[in-house]
């Protein structure tokens, strides 16, 4: 099964970027959504973004993003690396908390946040103001 490793997190004022990126271990699927989602204290796990991937239908490539994140991050893939980036610009105090990848294999509705399965450990974002 699939495995996968964030990193890239860490301390930033706000107003500033990171880059957070998830390594995937495995093979997934022929078709299969990468996401990014977030937790922070008291809230729940919220989608930030996702990008589906497939070798069977067009639409490869296609990209999710929660409201709070459109306009300031980015998803992206690099399919030979088999690596899924997250850019995160213009940060503020409510973008801290522990950012996950995760992963799902042949999704019935791309990219639901039912459908992801796979989680990695997580990376701490913190945004001060």
């Amino acid at each position: 099964q699939v495995q996968l490793a964030e990193s890239g997190g860490g301390l930033v004022q706000a107003g500033g970027s990171l880059r957070l990126s998830c390594v995937a271990s495995g093979y997934i699927s022929s078709r299969y959504c990468m996401g990014w989602f977030r937790q922070s204290p008291g809230k729940e796990r919220e989608r930030v973004a996702a990008i589906y991937s497939s070798s069977v239908d067009n639409a490869d490539g296609r990209t999710y993003y929660g409201d709070f994140a459109k306009g300031r991050f980015t998803i992206s893939m690099d399919k030979a690396k088999n690596i899924v980036y997250l850019q995160m610009n213009s940060l503020n105090s409510e973008d801290t908390g522990m950012y996950y990848c995760a992963a799902a294999a042949d999704p019935r509705v791309p990219c639901l946040a039912s459908e992801f399965a796979r989680w990695g450990q997580g990376t701490q974002v913190t945004v001060s103001s």
